[in-house]
């Protein structure tokens, strides 16, 4: 039982700091854990999920403060990334939220959303549509669903 905790913050974990900071691949550590056969899948996606969305949350606030931080190492998002995101966004508006689970610009795209002051529960409602999608189609992809 445990053990099983440690499994789920592990995977919770790594979905958060994935979208976040660091570069990390939730989506393996999923896979693994959904080729094991030993866990709920709804649980997995599920924390996957939650995690994955709090971290682009970090990314929401982030933008939020973007003149405090834009210059900082850790930052996630380079100059270039945000300014082709802001782009993206002014073009599209918060539909292109939904491309947040991608490489590449899907980070700065909520970092963006921050720094434009999209309203939070509009940008967790999107945001949450395209993560836990993104974690379905990885279940699809490994139970042949």
């Amino acid at each position: 039982m445990i053990s099983d905790l440690g499994v789920y913050a592990g995977l919770f974990a790594i979905a958060f700091v994935a979208a976040t900071v660091l570069p990390m691949q939730s989506e393996a550590a999923l896979a693994g854990l959904l080729l094991s056969n030993s866990y709920s899948p709804a649980a997995l996606i599920a924390v996957a999920s939650i995690g994955n969305v709090l971290g682009s949350v970090v990314n929401w606030l982030l933008g939020r403060g973007i003149d405090r931080f834009r210059d900082r190492k850790w930052f996630p998002a380079s100059r270039a990334q945000l300014d082709r995101a802001a782009s993206w966004y002014h073009r599209y508006g918060r539909w292109t939220l939904l491309l947040s689970w991608a490489p590449i610009i899907g980070d700065p795209l909520t970092v963006v959303a921050g720094a434009l002051r999209e309203p939070l529960l509009s940008f967790v409602v999107l945001v949450a549509i395209a993560k836990i999608t993104r974690y379905l189609a990885v279940f699809a992809v490994i139970t042949g669903f």
